[in-house]
């Protein structure tokens, strides 16, 4: 999977029009809006980092429901707002977001080391090797910072992604 990861700290309103969308279109288009309207303490790229981070934080594998919350919920886990195969955006609540935010602040680099070296990562279509791990690694505190600032603010997050 090659898209470039999103994650945005959205409000209750926000979460109320996603929630509220007809169809994968109009919750795509409204994920559009987000992208270009969103402040920058409350957006955070994962480039295509999140598939090694969801990964490692899970299970292996790329399965939405893999893992056991919370760190499940860092990148695909949480409600699945879009059917469409092109497309991925996850949910986390408001009210779940802090419970994420503290289960990423105790991730260092040799506990990740070990899940990236461990994990088989079935289907995985980046090379894994030393880049691969330190582009993943340069990514934990940045997303866990995002989660805290998130948490701080009230707001839910969604994981978005154009596959």
């Amino acid at each position: 999977m090659s898209g470039l990861g999103m994650h945005f700290a959205i409000g209750d309103d926000v979460v109320a029009r996603l929630l509220g969308a007809e169809d994968d279109a109009a919750v795509i288009a409204i994920v559009e809006e987000i992208e270009e309207d969103s402040e920058a303490d409350f957006a955070f790229g994962t480039d295509r980092a999140w598939d090694a981070l969801h990964r490692c934080l899970t299970d292996g594998t790329l399965d939405a429901g893999a893992g056991s919350f919370p760190l499940s919920h860092v990148v695909l886990g949480g409600a699945q707002l879009c059917e469409d195969s092109d497309y991925l955006v996850a949910l986390v609540r408001a009210d779940q977001v802090s419970t994420v935010a503290d289960a990423l602040t105790p991730i260092d680099q040799a506990w990740l080391r070990r899940r990236y070296d461990a994990l088989a990562f079935p289907g995985y279509e980046r090379g894994r090797g030393e880049e691969d791990f330190a582009h993943t690694w340069g990514n934990v505190e940045g997303i866990a910072a995002f989660f805290q600032a998130a948490a701080q603010d009230g707001r839910a997050v969604i994981f978005s992604v154009e596959l």
